[in-house]
């Protein structure tokens, strides 16, 4: 359920291959305006972080290999549409030619009063406890969900349909 006073923010981080300015990251880069745009177009959109890659102002915070994606949406369909249901996922479908396979989850979501633009020391945080203690209310993924009010909303398969 989405309350129109809590909104899902997510981080997602990624490990980079090669150098930002690499041949073998190109087609990302060359890609990076268009699915920012995209995001900020999507129904439920609300907020990004707002860094940009090819400056490095997207890299976490004492590691400049690893990039980050920081956003709030209205709910969780919403940005589950725009990860998996847009041209979002062609980016996706490529990923493992610009990025190191994730020994632990790359992905966090959260619940946030309607408003809150998350900074990257809380998103972090987030993304650790998810590793550390697995899916919660307070720090969970698509697969193992939960509402706004903390409540689970079961396993979700993510297949390549969706």
């Amino acid at each position: 359920m989405t309350t129109p006073d809590m909104q899902l923010a997510q981080l997602n981080v990624a490990r980079l291959l090669a150098p930002i300015d690499s041949p073998q990251l190109a087609d990302f880069v060359a890609r990076l305006d268009e699915i920012n745009a995209l995001a900020e177009r999507s129904p439920g959109f609300v907020w990004r972080f707002e860094g940009d890659a090819r400056e490095g102002s997207t890299s976490a915070p004492g590691d400049a290999d690893l990039i980050i994606n920081l956003s709030v949406w209205a709910s969780s369909e919403a940005l589950f549409d725009y990860v998996y249901r847009s041209a979002h996922k062609s980016v996706m479908t490529r990923r493992r030619e610009w990025f190191a396979k994730a020994a632990d989850m790359h992905m966090v979501l959260w619940w946030v009063p309607a408003g809150h633009r998350p900074g990257m020391a809380e998103a972090m945080a987030r993304l650790a406890e998810l590793n550390a203690n697995g899916a919660s209310p307070a720090a969970f993924s698509f697969r193992e969900a939960f509402d706004a009010e903390g409540q689970p909303l079961g396993r979700r398969v993510l297949t390549t349909t969706e």
